[in-house]
């Protein structure tokens, strides 16, 4: 460094002015054409081998007594401009890119777009139909309470119709009185109870979730599913209004040319109750392997709301202090309810239900 140091003539006035107005200028230089702020500032500010450091030593050496005075107030004079070049150039977005390490070089991380979930999306157009027809969303909890999953709907304890949902209970429930048991729901029809005994009618919701069964996982079954189930409450609400509705949404979901037939069936929470069973999208009704030869492929279940669900919502309205709003001879209803899994694998031909929850993204990837 020591080649690097100008020399230093005379120490009087004008040739002091004349070398600090030289080391000046060269300071201006490099900070007009600052290509790194740390580098400049070791260079210049360096506690060992610092350009200022090292000029500052040899003057001052052979400096005399009287003009040390004057060398340090320039000294000092030129310090606060470099600190000064140093605080703004730190302030420009290079700097602030130098300091944080970065590489401005290197290629930009690319963020592929998400898409939905198969499931998610097959949900989602078929909440979209019912929207169309008028219908709000509501949600609810997954993990239930008896008296919700069950009771209000018209299962009372130990009743056989249980049986058919294989229920996953919380553990330390044996000491609850059993309308206060905590489960995962097995439908999402809990919902439709919360929601009449908050609303008075009319109401018209789709309830689309999540629920939770005891099922060994097969082809056709997952112990965790989804359900969209929808209910209608109103004044001259008939039968021929449900399987109106129903015709509607399943052209809507699986094209125009699409033929529903209505079954007798069982459901507690309904009276009357029927399956819902669609015309085979896949052979138009002819038969195939698809629907077992029948031409019909068994999609929803569905029925007229039952007089003791509305009488189990009265009574627990009036336990919060509301008006009995759901006597039967007033009002009448209907409510429907399917599921997601089985829909989306008749849309996209899926085979094994555990596709959906693989994770595996050849599979997914066939939905971007």
């Amino acid at each position: 460094m020591n080649e690097d140091i100008p020399q230093l003539p005379n120490y009087d006035e004008p040739s002091l002015d004349a070398a600090f107005a030289t080391l000046a200028d060269e300071v201006r230089s490099e900070t007009a054409s600052l290509a790194g702020v740390e580098a400049f500032r070791l260079r210049w500010l360096g506690r060992k081998q610092g350009r200022l450091k090292l000029i500052s030593e040899a003057w001052l050496k052979s400096a005399p007594p009287e003009a040390r005075k004057p060398l340090g107030i320039r000294f000092n004079q030129l310090k606060q401009q470099i600190e000064a070049a140093l605080e703004i150039a730190v302030t420009t977005p290079t700097a602030r890119i130098e300091k944080a390490g970065l590489d401005i070089t290197l290629p930009g991380t690319v963020r592929t777009p998400g898409v939905e979930h198969p499931l998610l999306k097959t949900m989602n157009e078929i909440v979209a139909v019912f929207h169309r027809l008028g219908y709000s969303t509501a949600l609810g909890p997954q993990v239930e309470t008896d008296f919700y999953n069950f009771e209000a709907l018209n299962f009372p304890p130990n009743h056989p119709a249980r049986d058919t949902q294989d229920t996953l209970v919380l553990a330390e429930q044996q000491f609850k009185p059993s309308r206060d048991r905590l489960l995962m729901r097995t439908h999402t029809s809990p919902v439709q109870i919360r929601t009449m005994i908050a609303e008075a009618p009319p109401i018209r919701i789709v309830v689309p979730g999540k629920v939770h069964r005891n099922d060994a996982a097969d082809a056709t079954h997952s112990p965790v599913f989804h359900q969209v189930e929808g209910l209608c409450v109103d004044t001259d609400i008939t039968f021929s209004d449900l399987k109106g509705t129903l015709d509607h949404a399943m052209k809507a979901l699986f094209g125009s040319g699409v033929k529903t037939r209505f079954f007798p069936s069982f459901f507690p929470f309904t009276e009357p109750s029927a399956d819902v069973q669609i015309s085979c999208i896949f052979c138009a009704g002819k038969g195939c392997r698809k629907c077992k030869h029948s031409g019909w492929i068994e999609l929803l279940g569905c029925g007229m709301v039952d007089p003791a669900v509305f009488a189990a919502v009265d009574g627990q309205r009036a336990a919060h202090g509301k008006e009995a709003v759901y006597d039967p001879k007033c009002v009448s209803g209907f409510a429907f309810g399917m599921g997601v899994e089985r829909i989306a694998m008749i849309l996209h031909g899926v085979s094994e239900i555990g596709q959906f929850y693989s994770g595996d993204m050849r599979f997914l990837g066939q939905f971007a």
